[in-house]
Parts: structure tokens; sequence; C-alpha cells
């Protein structure tokens, strides 16, 4: 390995739909054998338990210089493009990519590095459209809109609702802090802003029917749903 590259062994790696989305090939071919995984804690003897940034970009370009390195054009992200965290030990490709997590469980923290961070840039978006009195609705209460519901909590003064078709799920996001959580089906709009964590084409239906008129609709999913607009 270079000097820069690092090797860390390990801690614990999350399962995260987008390992399904490569295995079944929906983000094309992939170099034989791929080592999945890209929600990764490990350990080194510099800094102990880490915490691995995954999106790897190529560290020159406009994208990296503004820390959007997942949409840089050259990105290589681990276990998706580069081998991954389901292994004893991993290559990281550059050190800036290695975050201490000080007293932080390195089993608890590993879906921050996807699950955690996609919704927490999506609700970052939507922050400026939800001043006091406005509404928010999260479809889909998996794990990542489990996580909006809680970062929008916790950062707006909105109203959080959920839509989900799942009663379980609907339960779950009340206790994580939602004021409402149902079939998108029973809810009635018009909501500041959508975050679509599902994206497909009934969700996507949803959220452009719930939304408000200058509102701001988030799809966040893989799950290949189409809108128009003009």
């Amino acid at each position: 390995k270079s000097d820069d590259e690092v090797v860390i062994k390990v801690s614990s790696c999350g399962v995260c739909f987008s390992d399904i989305h490569v295995a079944n090939g929906e983000f094309g071919e992939k170099p034989r054998p791929m080592t999945l995984g890209h929600e990764v804690t490990g350990w080194t003897e510099e800094h102990g338990n880490v915490f691995v940034y995954t999106p790897w970009g190529c560290g020159n370009c406009r994208f990296c210089s503004a820390g959007t390195e997942m949409i840089c054009p050259d990105s290589h992200e681990a276990g998706l493009f580069d081998q991954g965290g389901y292994a004893e030990y991993m290559l990281v490709p550059h050190r800036r990519y290695i975050f201490p997590l000080g007293d932080l469980d390195p089993i608890d923290s590993a879906p921050l590095g996807c699950g955690g961070l996609t919704a927490f840039r999506a609700v970052r978006h939507a922050l400026p459209f939800l001043g006091k009195g406005k509404r928010v609705l999260v479809l889909g209460a998996g794990g990542l809109g489990q996580y909006a519901v809680q970062y929008l909590s916790m950062l707006s003064d909105a109203e959080v609702h959920v839509g989900d078709p799942d009663p379980a799920k609907c339960a779950t996001a009340k206790e994580l802090g939602a004021t409402e959580a149902a079939n998108p089906a029973d809810l009635e709009g018009p909501y500041a802003a959508v975050l679509d964590f599902v994206a497909a084409q009934q969700s996507l239906e949803d959220g452009a029917r719930l939304l408000d008129r200058t509102g701001l609709l988030i799809a966040i999913g893989l799950h290949g749903g189409r809108i128009p607009f003009g």
C-alpha cells in the first residue's frame, strides 16, 4: 500500500439495500470477485476505533473541493465499485476518509456511514423550507426514514409526519418523534417538503400530490419511480 492508504481491521459493517442492488447487477457489471459493504467501522493502531467515509472521490475536482465527494464524476465507493467492508480487513485509499469514533459504539455507529449521512443530507436540504408552522412529510419509515424523523425533530420547528403502509413502521416513527404516521393514501397535504425514501412510482406520485406549491420534493430512494414535471 502507499503512504496515504490505511488498512483497518473491520469492527462492523452495516447491511444496506444498495448491497442488494449491486448483487442484482442494477448498478452495472462490477469486477468479480467483489466484496460488498459500505457502512464500515474499524480499528487502527493510530486512531483506535474509526468510522470510514466510503464515497471516495478523486480529491481534486470542484465537487471534492466543496466536500461533496459522493457526486464526484470519478467517485468509486467502497462495496459498490471498490472492495468493501464484509471482510476481516479493508484497504482505505486515503487517510481523509478515516474519522476517530471517540466513545461511540462501533457496532451501533456503522449504519451512520450510509443510512445516517444520506438521511442527514436530505434533511439539511429541506431545512430552509421548514419554518415554524410548516409540516414536513417523510415517505418510507425504514432505516433511512427513521433517521430522518429524528433529525427533523431535532433540527426543525416543523411538524413531522410519516407516510408508510406498514402499521408497525408507523408506530416506530411515532416513538421516534413523528406527530402523525399513516398510510400515504390517508394523509392530507399540503406539506412544505416531502422526503421520499422509497422513490417508487406510487410514493413519488403520493409526494407530488401532497406537496405544497413552492414546496420541495426530494427523491432519495432507488426504487425506479418517475413523475413528469414541467
